[in-house]
């Protein structure tokens, strides 16, 4: 029976289409307050409705109808927990290490910041002026800096910058002793001395930090007076390497110091320095195995502006300023730090100074003046340098036009430059690499010695030049000696005879002449005494003014020669000086005084700056009276000096009488007229000239 309804025991029977009997049910809940079921709602079969009559009590008081099925299932076993008895350790331990390694990275961080605070507390980068020593003597403090640090304001104004590599500005590096090896000094330009701060400490400490082979090593630095003490690299700028003709640089060559340029600007670009600021070719150093260096990186305080560096106006003031970015170049309030675009620029002035080797911006080659150039890139124009045309690394060129483009941010960096590099030198192998830097060590090893020995052949012919002047100025056995670093004594000389003239009237000739009239005068007459004395055992003292002096005997003895070589230099002499003719008076007579004497004396070097060979003793003294006793055109002469030349009997000698000298009293002296066979006076038979035996003359000693 199927969907049928018939009426039943209980009520009308109702079956449904699939032989099931539909029923009404009532649906009753315990009330807990009362203890008793109640209904609580209907459910119709005939249109399976269902309808609530009051509200049902859940368990726990909950409102809302229970889930079918239970979260833990009927049986519970969706809930089953394997209760493992270590657990609960398990979760102290990693509650433990979690914490402890939070406070390990808290700890390991104020470690590194109070490492940190004490480093830059330790200032052990400060070195002191007694700690450098001269290259010039070891056991010599710096006197420079010494000196300096006491003239406050009076520094050797050497920028930081550009020193002595930097040749093109006059200045120099000066270079050290420290703690055994040769360092490089350079001294702050605008500061008396080092003032120190925080932001100075994070500077020193973020470059003695930065270790690299392509950066110059920065050592320390002195407070007062400032300066800086970096490595030493000697083989000087990279600037001084192209300009030395005499060094052959391949293309693989330059390659490589391109190479070592861009890996060092590299690491400064990924330091927290993050640029340069002042890259030129002056800052690349040569190391000592041609590797290149970058200096003056760092410590912007400690630096003054680019514009600050040199005096306006002036040829070094243009020429820093041309590796600079035209942005830099036109804005005056430019950071000294530089940016890292701006280095890109620098770099490719440096690249141009490489490839052609003509100077910056090839002004070797055009002659256009730096002040020029800048004024041109200051004014906007994109002025660069120029293609020669005549390099073989072409391919540089298109690389070296994007890194100068106008616009910053059109150049490359330094990582895609580097690529670059690596592309065009790969033709170049590790081996040729290694093979020609070898090769490039050994010629410049040949230029050296080369060098060395022309440089070598030019000291020697300098040294014969000063010994000649010094053999003129002095004797060569005293020369000798102090050539030979020994102390030169005097030395006593039993016999010499001594020469003495002057010009008669020289102080009326004199405020008639002009001076270079009397200057030539006397250069004239005696250029003529020196070639004469040169044919004679003699030796010029000394000339003063218009006074000679010649001796004999000295420092070469020579027995009793010694009066007849200067009697007869002195007849040589006087024959020259009756034939000389004044150049601005050749109608006038020139008219000397000659005075002779023979005795002992001393001899010895007096002074140490311009030493002068003097002799000493009472027979000088009597020598300049017989010149000053004597009379125009005429030889006198003491007894002593006849004495010796009678035993030549050659000599024509006449008697002058008594003459009164000062500090002697009266004296017998005598006037030499000639030489038989030899000299003579030409007037020697005029009765003016030779005086009677026995007339006895007073001449006043102080003429």
């Amino acid at each position: 029976m199927w969907n049928v309804s018939f009426e039943g025991s209980n009520g009308i029977v109702q079956i449904s289409e699939t032989g099931d009997r539909v029923s009404d049910y009532s649906l009753f809940d315990l009330n807990p307050k009362s203890g008793h079921f109640e209904e609580v709602g209907t459910y119709f079969g005939v249109n399976s409705s269902f309808i609530q009559l009051k509200d049902i009590y859940w368990i726990d008081e909950v409102k809302k109808t229970p889930v079918d099925v239970p979260p833990c299932g009927f049986d519970g076993r969706k809930c089953y927990v394997y209760k493992n008895p270590a657990l609960p350790w398990i979760y102290f331990t990693a509650i433990v290490t979690s914490v402890v390694f939070i406070l390990t990275i808290i700890a390991f961080w104020y470690f590194k910041r109070v490492s940190f605070e004490a480093q830059l507390k330790a200032m052990n980068w400060i070195i002191e002026p007694d700690d450098l020593f001269s290259m010039e003597d070891l056991g010599v403090k710096c006197k420079s800096l010494k000196r300096d640090r006491h003239k406050r304001g009076s520094v050797h104004h050497i920028p930081l910058a550009d020193e002595e590599n930097d040749t093109e500005n006059g200045a120099a590096v000066k270079t050290a002793r420290f703690k055994g090896s040769i360092v490089e000094l350079k001294l702050i330009q605008h500061k008396t001395r080092i003032d120190i701060n925080r932001l100075l400490l994070m500077e020193v400490k973020t470059i003695k930090d930065m270790q690299s082979e392509y950066l110059v090593r920065f050592i320390g630095a002195c407070l007062d007076p400032p300066c800086l003490v970096n490595e030493f690299c000697s083989k000087g700028s990279l600037q001084q390497l192209l300009e030395n003709s005499q060094i052959r640089l391949d293309d693989m060559f330059k390659y490589s110091i391109i190479h070592d340029i861009v890996k060092g600007i590299m690491y400064i670009h990924n330091s927290d320095l993050q640029a340069h600021g002042s890259l030129k070719s002056t800052n690349c150093l040569v190391g000592s195995r041609f590797v290149i260096k970058i200096s003056d990186y760092g410590v912007p305080s400690l630096r003054c502006s680019l514009h600050q560096k040199y005096p306006a106006n002036c040829d070094a003031y243009y020429k820093s300023l041309l590796w600079s970015a035209p942005e830099i170049i036109r804005d005056p309030h430019a950071p000294i730090q530089g940016s890292q675009k701006g280095d890109v620029y620098s770099f490719s002035i440096i690249l141009h100074e490489i490839i052609y080797r003509r100077g910056l911006f090839a002004t070797n080659e055009t002659g256009v003046m730096p002040k020029e150039i800048f004024n041109s890139i200051k004014l906007g124009n994109e002025s660069r340098p120029p293609f020669l045309g005549d390099n073989t690394l072409y391919e540089i060129g298109y690389l070296m036009k994007r890194c100068w483009q106008e616009n910053p941010a059109d150049r490359p960096d330094f990582t895609s430059i580097l690529n670059t590099i690596k592309k065009l030198s790969k033709k170049f192998d590790n081996e040729n690499l290694v093979d020609n830097l070898l090769q490039r060590m050994e010629q410049y090893t040949n230029n050296l010695e080369e060098l060395v020995k022309e440089r070598t052949n030019d000291y020697l012919l300098e040294k014969k030049k000063a010994e000649e002047l010094l053999y003129r100025l002095l004797p060569q056995t005293v020369t000798a000696e102090l050539m030979a670093g020994k102390q030169v004594t005097a030395e006593s000389f039993e016999a010499v005879t001594i020469y003495f003239s002057d010009i008669v009237g020289f102080t009326k000739i004199s405020a008639e002449s002009t001076p270079l009239q009397i200057v030539s005068l006397l250069n004239d007459l005696y250029t003529c005494f020196d070639s004469i004395i040169e044919a004679f055992d003699v030796y010029k003292v000394e000339t003063i003014g218009d006074a000679y002096m010649v001796v004999s005997g000295l420092p070469t003895r020579n027995g009793d020669l010694h009066a007849r070589e200067i009697s007869r230099m002195a007849l040589t002499i006087l024959d020259a000086v009756i034939h000389f003719r004044i150049r601005h008076r050749p109608d006038e007579q020139l008219k000397i005084r000659i005075g002779l004497h023979s005795g002992p004396c001393v001899a010895g070097v007096v002074g140490l700056k311009m030493p002068r060979y003097c002799l000493f003793g009472d027979t000088v003294n009597v020598a300049s009276r017989m010149e000053s006793n004597g009379q125009p055109l005429r030889i006198h002469m003491s007894p002593t000096t006849k004495g010796l030349l009678d035993k030549f009997q050659t000599f024509i000698i006449k008697a002058r009488g008594q003459v009164n000298l000062k500090g002697k009293g009266d004296m017998l002296t005598y006037w030499l007229l000639g030489e038989r066979d030899g000299l003579q006076v030409p007037f020697s038979n005029d009765s003016d000239i030779i005086d009677n035996q026995n007339k006895t003359e007073t001449l006043s000693s102080d003429q």
